[in-house]
């Protein structure tokens, strides 16, 4: 058999593992991807790959490059090739197109050329030619555009090939096959296995883990059960070949069902999750190997005679909604007593999205991996159940309480005088400016990477991640010597000083509280009043390197229709109504954002009726077609650099969509209005097509006020007008 290509996707961050398996199907390395690899081999091996990787969703057979710098030259492309070896003209097939570029920007317009370049080399001369089936097609063409170039391909898989056949329903928040099988790989269970050890899951839900754990070590076929394959009606399907790999995968399947001695179990508190869990598994055909129960972590013992060394491999819950979070750290705790108690000598492998409770469980952690739960960034952690790894368990909630310490007297005094010279400075500006929250110091000393606040004498102190070239604990200590300093440097009660740990925050997380004091007070700014939370959340309710855009927009918005997309506290609705704003609409996701703008602008004395607030996907509702009373004068749009939130149907990527954001916006803005477009990412780059479209200025110097100096890319900001 000739060597063929193929590209082999798999979930984002187990690519390594993704070609170490492939490999073991005789398929040679070519090149890695992300979420995939390239590699080459036999059609044989392909076919392998389908019925037996674990991690892999998609097998594409690669048959061509076209150019795609054009709709035209990728038609012609994909005419030239000789699909008659692939799909018959009496057939059926469809085009799963992803990607784009500057000459095809939408996937519908590139399957749709794909599509018609296809069918129009198969036409024969009376006419017939194949059909487009979106359901049951008989061949799935592969077609992947990156920057100028069209990978096309046979999707040999049919479905994703996570989906083994066993899995028609499931608990809550569930694991995709594959990634559960790529934390049974990297927890080394087919080592434990082959060692005679058994598998434990006490937090188990639908049962994955234990499907997949099972299938693993008794050497079944992930793709055994599967009803169908991408590749069975395909013209160059080879059936002889498929044959002798499935009957070698029965044969295999019938040896490995002899390991009498595994023991592989699972425990949920959820009766109604554990008897999907006992579906599955007799879907699986594992009943007699798996077994599951219904009973609590802290209820956990195992029954019988369960001898040597095993795996405890588990998912727990991550706590997003607050109400969860203060249980996890109790759930992580019972769960390391489980297993210090009745596992000893065991591997433990706890797979989260929030590592920092594992401190509860009691165990150093002696290896890390990072990977993705669906777009979810979690962590897989390894711990070996043994006295000598023992440690106290710690509450993560108070993981921000550190002891102030002083290691190092003369660096700290370094900081301490620092701090005393702003505080002439800064302090004595902002006074005189009748300023009463202000940026006191922003990482003025590579030492200390801080950025500490002042709110009207109490202190807001983020500490900035560190760089990997840092030592956790030399942070850790300069970050207790920055404590123990501030509240002397600057005379106030330590008790009104709040430490935060500062870094990127992805999906729901800038949204969820960060604790539950309910401390707001109140503070002012050029005559407007706003509640503030230091402790709560990740930020406080007041971004104060917009103080001077707000103050612009109080002593200019008389008499004009505001809109505040992307509102967060609605601080700049609050300064448009007190300048005199007729009407206002503001708009967030997030429904505590928009109850706290309620709550500032109620507190300033002004109409919830003529200044609405609204909880909506602003880039949901920007797509729509304007509505005749969405016309306004001044419009304030400062999006986030980045939003994947549950709640939002599409991705934010400032650089990649700001155009259209502002496209969208500039259609809600009359004739002679103004936008004001703002946003934090310190690499970005406005569109030269919006300043062809629009007449911008960048107006950023002038809205930097001196306590933002040191950083002047704090932000970025420009005036958009309509062109005359």
């Amino acid at each position: 058999m000739s060597n063929l290509m193929f590209f082999v996707t798999c979930p984002k961050g187990v690519e390594y593992l993704l070609v170490d398996e492939l490999q073991g199907f005789g398929l040679d390395l070519v090149r890695q991807a992300p979420a995939g690899a390239w590699v080459e081999g036999t059609l044989e091996s392909g076919y392998r790959a389908c019925l037996w990787s674990r991690l892999a969703n998609r097998v594409i057979l690669h048959l061509a490059d076209v150019d795609a710098t054009s709709g035209d030259s990728l038609y012609d492309g994909v005419h030239d090739m000789d699909w008659a070896d692939h799909i018959s003209v009496t057939g059926s097939f469809k085009v799963a197109f992803s990607g784009q570029n500057e000459a095809i920007r939408n996937t519908q317009y590139g399957a749709q050329r794909v599509k018609d370049a296809i069918v129009d080399r198969l036409r024969n001369a009376r006419g017939d030619r194949p059909s487009v089936d979106s359901k049951s097609p008989d061949v799935v063409v592969s077609a992947r555009l990156h920057r100028g170039r069209l990978a096309i391909g046979i999707d040999l898989s049919g479905e994703s090939l996570h989906k083994r056949g066993y899995r028609t329903e499931q608990g809550v928040a569930p694991l995709k096959e594959n990634l559960a099988s790529a934390l049974l790989l990297r927890a080394g269970w087919p080592e434990i296995a082959s060692d005679g050890g058994h598998f434990v899951d006490p937090m188990c839900g639908s049962g994955t883990l234990l499907i997949e754990a099972a299938m693993m070590a008794l050497d079944l076929a992930p793709g055994r059960q599967r009803p169908g394959y991408g590749f069975e009606r395909w013209l160059g399907h080879e059936p002889e070949t498929w044959l002798a790999l499935r009957q070698e995968a029965e044969r295999r399947a019938f040896e490995g069902r002899q390991k009498a001695s595994l023991k592989v179990a699972g425990f949920d508190q959820d009766s109604k999750v554990i008897a999907t869990a006992w579906r599955n598994i007799q879907r699986a055909g594992l009943e007699g190997v798996v077994h599951v129960e219904c009973r609590t972590v802290q209820e956990f013992h195992l029954d019988g005679e369960w001898g040597g060394r095993g795996l405890v491999l588990t998912n727990p819950p991550y706590g997003e909604r607050l109400s969860e979070r203060r249980e996890l750290a109790g759930l992580y705790g019972a769960l390391g007593e489980v297993v210090k108690t009745h596992l000893n000598g065991w591997r433990l492998a706890v797979f989260t999205g929030a590592p920092e409770y594992c401190k509860s469980i009691g165990l150093r952690s002696y290896k890390q991996y990072r990977l993705f739960n669906g777009k979810l960034p979690a962590q897989l952690l390894l711990f070996e159940v043994d006295a000598a790894n023992a440690m106290t368990p710690r509450d993560p909630a108070k993981a921000g309480e550190l002891l102030p310490r002083i290691a190092n007297e003369e660096r700290a005094q370094m900081l301490a005088n620092r701090l005393k010279k702003n505080l002439k400075t800064i302090g004595q500006w902002a006074k005189k400016q009748n300023i009463e929250c202000y940026r006191l110091y922003d990482a003025d000393m590579p030492e200390f990477a801080l950025a500490i606040d002042v709110y009207d004498g109490r202190v807001h102190v983020q500490e900035y991640a560190p760089p990997k070239s840092v030592d956790a604990r030399a942070a850790q200590e300069r970050l207790a010597e920055a404590l123990a300093v501030i509240p002397e440097a600057l005379q106030i009660d330590p008790a009104e000083l709040v430490c935060k740990h500062r870094q990127r925050q992805a999906g729901t997380s800038q949204y969820e509280k960060q604790a539950a004091s309910g401390e707001f007070f109140t503070v002012h700014e050029h005559g407007c009043a706003f509640r503030v939370n230091l402790r709560d959340y990740l930020d406080t309710g007041l971004f104060l390197d917009h103080r001077p855009v707000r103050h612009w927009i109080q002593q200019n918005a008389a008499g004009k229709r505001f809109l505040n997309l992307f509102c967060y506290t609605g601080a700049a609705t609050v300064h448009a109504a007190a300048g005199g704003a007729t009407r206002s609409l503001s708009l967030d996701m997030s429904k505590t954002y928009v109850n706290w703008a309620r709550d500032n602008l109620k507190l300033n004395g002004q109409s919830l009726t003529r200044h609405q607030v609204e909880a909506v996907d602003c880039l949901k509702w920007l797509a729509e077609k304007p509505t005749a009373d969405q016309r306004f004068d001044l419009i304030f749009m400062d999006p986030p650099t980045f939003s994947n939130s549950a709640r939002m149907n599409n991705v934010l990527d400032i650089q990649r969509d700001h155009s259209t954001l502002i496209r969208q916006a500039m259609a809600r803005l009359v004739g002679d209005g103004l936008l004001i477009f703002s946003n934090n990412f310190r690499r970005f780059k406005l569109d030269a097509e919006v300043a062809e479209a629009f007449e911008v200025e960048e107006v950023s110097r002038s809205t930097i006020d001196r306590d933002f100096q040191r950083n002047e890319r704090i932000h970025r900001c420009w005036h958009i007008r309509h062109r005359a």
